[in-house]
């Protein structure tokens, strides 16, 4: 006779006592998948190149120790090793990492006239900038059998005219998340999310900070009714970097309001 199976309580910190590192964490996205994190039971090492950001939010989060910033430049080699290094002294290890910073405008000069520095600007930040970070972070998140998450764009997916080093870019990261998946796994989970329309005017460092000014034509063009905030890419993060997803791993996750699936006609 089979023993049926029990009903599960969920996890109210999914997150409890795990440390998370993530790049361009003071500002926008990124800062709302660290305060996902902390209001999960995490502690959150967050790398910026603002420094004034990095500072305002361990200010205005007020958390001690748990949480920590050091500058960081994902482009240069250097600067993450240092990053890692600091939150292995201040946390003694590293159980996830978030490949959050890049440059986010995608608008640049039609192909023919892009410049080569301006592709290796958007591919040495967008996505070495997130091989950089895995490598160096990764001895730590194997030995805690951790996650990593990768935040990409829909832009992976779909494009406007000239924007190609920046879809290239996230279109890499997407192949990089399942590359990643099959050499680290089965000790480290990886994956990607594919953000949309995300109003991030209001998780800006205090003096930049303003209400974003959408439209009702803004809102009524998601099928989920409405632009996407920070707080639901990092609902998401929290679930991709706890033991809840431990069956997830090399998958791609667009957080879009549904725009990806709507047919448009002029």
């Amino acid at each position: 006779m089979s023993i049926a199976p029990i009903i599960t309580a969920h996890d109210a910190l999914p997150l409890q006592d795990r440390v998370v590192a993530i790049t361009g964490g003071a500002q926008g996205i990124g800062r709302g998948i660290a305060q996902a994190v902390l209001g999960a039971g995490g502690s959150v090492m967050i790398g910026d190149l603002d420094v004034e950001a990095g500072h305002a939010c361990l200010h205005e989060w007020n958390v001690g120790k748990r949480a920590a910033f050091r500058q960081l430049d994902v482009s240069r080699e250097a600067s993450v090793r240092r990053w890692i290094n600091a939150a292995l002294a201040h946390f003694d290890r590293i159980d996830g990492l978030v490949n959050n910073a890049g440059i986010a405008d995608p608008h640049r000069q039609p192909l023919h006239e892009l410049s080569l520095d301006t592709w290796n600007r958007y591919i040495g930040t967008n996505l070495t900038g997130a091989f950089l970070c895995s490598k160096y972070a990764l001895p730590s998140i194997k030995n805690a059998g951790g996650a990593i998450v990768n935040i990409a764009s829909t832009r992976a997916l779909q494009s406007e005219p000239d924007t190609e080093a920046y879809a290239a870019s996230k279109g890499g990261l997407v192949a990089l998340t399942h590359a990643m998946a099959v050499s680290a796994g089965p000790a480290v989970r990886v994956n990607a999310i594919l953000p949309g329309w995300i109003a991030t005017d209001a998780w800006k460092k205090p003096q930049a900070r303003h209400q974003p000014k959408l439209s009702k034509r803004d809102h009524i063009q998601h099928p989920a009714g409405r632009v996407g905030t920070p707080e639901d890419i990092g609902a998401l993060a929290v679930y991709l970097l706890s033991g809840a997803s431990g069956f997830v791993t090399g998958q791609h996750f667009v957080v879009d309001g549904g725009m990806t699936i709507k047919m448009q006609y002029v």
